[in-house]
């Protein structure tokens, strides 16, 4: 009998098994990322917010990335970085990995008013992120220390003009020096404005007397007010929030024309692959529409609004043009 392993192989036979083996290497090199993307997530999460811990913003990524951990199968750590104006967390998420591990949780100052507030940006809010989902939106109440002497917006503005210069404005967000500076455009009155590193320590000052108004988010007020410590003249939204409905708008308190609202979103590094993107929005998708997580928003302030990655990307364009547009009219200079 003959040994077929020592018969010659011809060429034929070796260009075919050749090719055979080419192929099959390309498709496992094809196939690889596809594994790893497929197998995501693996390892922990981490959240960077870029606002301080208390206020809507903070309050939302804790209770989703409670929710993803459990619906993801992995950890979700939260980390606070509020220095900057969220500049700090949006260089950080900027400059990570693009591999689904590092998000961003950004705000309209860290993807629509600082693009307005500083001359030189540190990154771009559109070209170094992949956007993920938007979270939500949410108004700002005019607070004010419980000492100054009024109860209602026209009370504010006739206090206000006839103490020019005595009143000073906290502002540790984009949003609320915005406004801010929005209600001093609209209304003729002299405010000073005092810079926090965020709205939290700005509410201690305001507690404290240090100064006498902020415009902060529902979520981080709400409980001030409804305590006493301090006085919630109305909402700047166009309509009243469910979460305090008693309070009226600035419009409907005699500011004409007065409307600005903050939003809530999700970035990942630029780069990163769109199945893990997609991922992510559909995981954080299901749970902001679920009716129980956006109850629990809607109380604070915040309505839960999720959209695609591509409505999101449209969606910070044109908030950047508002924005600017908002803050040139209000007089405020980059700096």
């Amino acid at each position: 009998m003959k040994n077929n392993l020592s018969r010659p192989t011809s060429f034929p036979f070796v260009r075919r098994l050749a090719a055979t083996l080419l192929m099959s290497l390309g498709t496992c090199l094809l196939a690889a990322p596809a594994q790893a993307q497929s197998a995501y997530p693996n390892k922990p999460i981490r959240m960077i917010v870029s606002v301080g811990a208390g206020g809507a913003t903070d309050s939302i990524a804790r209770r989703l990335a409670d929710r993803l951990s459990k619906s993801m199968g992995v950890a979700v750590f939260v980390e606070n970085q509020p220095a900057g104006s969220g500049v700090i967390a949006a260089q950080a998420v900027a400059r990570a990995a693009p591999d689904g591990y590092t998000i961003l949780i950004g705000t309209n100052t860290t993807h629509a008013g600082n693009a307005s507030f500083l001359k030189n940006m540190p990154y771009d809010p559109i070209n170094d992120f992949e956007p993920i989902t938007r979270l939500g939106i949410a108004a700002l109440v005019l607070s004010i220390n419980s000492d100054v002497p009024v109860k209602t917006v026209p009370e504010f503005v006739a206090y206000g003009k006839a103490n020019p210069g005595k009143m000073a404005f906290g502002a540790g967000t984009g949003s609320a020096r915005l406004a801010s500076e929005m209600l001093k455009a609209k209304t003729g009155i002299d405010i000073l404005s005092v810079p926090y590193k965020s709205n939290v320590q700005a509410l201690t000052d305001l507690r404290g007397g240090q100064i006498q108004i902020l415009m902060g988010d529902i979520a981080l007020m709400l409980p001030q007010i409804r305590s006493g410590a301090v006085k919630g003249l109305a909402v700047s939204s166009a309509k009243r929030s469910a979460a305090m409905p008693e309070t009226p708008t600035l419009q409907e308190a005699g500011v004409p024309g007065y409307e600005l609202v903050g939003f809530i979103a999700a970035f990942a590094p630029a780069k990163t692959p769109e199945p893990i993107v997609r991922k992510l929005n559909e995981e954080m998708g299901k749970i902001l529409r679920e009716k129980e997580f956006a109850a629990s928003l809607a109380a604070a302030g915040v309505d839960a609004a999720p959209n695609t990655p591509a409505e999101l990307r449209e969606w910070v364009v044109s908030e950047t043009k508002k924005w600017n547009d908002l803050a040139r009219a209000a007089g405020i200079q980059p700096e």
